[in-house]
């Protein structure tokens, strides 16, 4: 059974007669393991399409169905506790507390967590360990380079387990060589550690690390397509 299964999504914004459409008649579904990539140009919709699948907004019309279960059967304290616990987000700004160290920042979602306080040390720990950041875990995020502010952003995104990472144009504040390091980290959390990431971009070169690009145009699905020749991840990391 797919993780998520949408059918004829439909999201308007604004009231009747200055109406925006901005989703139109989407239907996908992914598997849990998968690699996704949603690619299209400036207000294409991809975002929306990400928000609604990370039930940071809800549709106008159609279906969505998370985990088997459709998500107007959620309730609130449920819709939360599933963002916090069953999903992870990757941000283009990195959204990091800058006075604060990239251990804090890592800890951040066991606030809203039960999980006892005295193992968020020895979880952010080993999540930061994953993205290679070991040797930075003390400094503060100002102090970082762009590249390892947003594998500081992976790590706390992972530090749940969650089921799926979403990430929304996670290269585009970066240059080439730290946007590929990037890139590399999330190929590896899915291949290695079977995460399902689904992924924002504009960009093809960062599409091709997926399996299967989506391709939405004016707020509707163009094409569907595996990857022919899907970039290769490997074992370095930006220093």
């Amino acid at each position: 059974m797919a993780l998520i299964e949408a059918k004829s999504l439909r999201k308007v914004y604004g009231s009747e007669g200055a109406e925006t459409v901005a989703v139109e008649d989407v239907s996908l579904s992914v598997n849990a393991g998968e690699f996704v990539a949603i690619m299209g140009p400036s207000g294409s919709g991809k975002s929306t399409l990400l928000h609604i699948l990370g039930f940071l907004d809800r549709y106008t019309s159609g279906t969505y169905v998370f985990d088997g279960k459709e998500m107007s059967e959620y309730s609130e304290d449920e819709l939360a506790h599933i963002r916090n616990h069953k999903m992870g987000f990757i941000f283009q700004a990195f959204n990091l507390l800058a006075r604060s160290t990239v251990l804090e920042n890592v800890k951040l979602p066991l606030l809203y967590s039960d999980i006892p306080e005295a193992q968020w040390n020895d979880m952010a720990m080993k999540a930061i360990e994953t993205v290679g950041l070991t040797h930075r875990m003390h400094h503060q995020s100002y102090q970082l380079s762009g590249g390892e502010r947003q594998r500081v952003a992976i790590a706390r995104a992972l530090i749940l387990s969650p089921q799926v990472i979403f990430a929304d144009e996670p290269t585009g504040n970066l240059d080439s060589k730290s946007g590929q390091a990037v890139m590399r980290t999330i190929q590896r959390l899915n291949e290695e550690q079977g995460h399902t990431i689904i992924l924002i971009t504009h960009e093809t070169h960062t599409a091709e690390h997926a399996e299967r690009i989506l391709t939405i145009l004016d707020g509707r699905i163009d094409s569907n397509e595996k990857v022919a020749k899907r970039r290769h991840a490997t074992d370095i990391f930006e220093k």
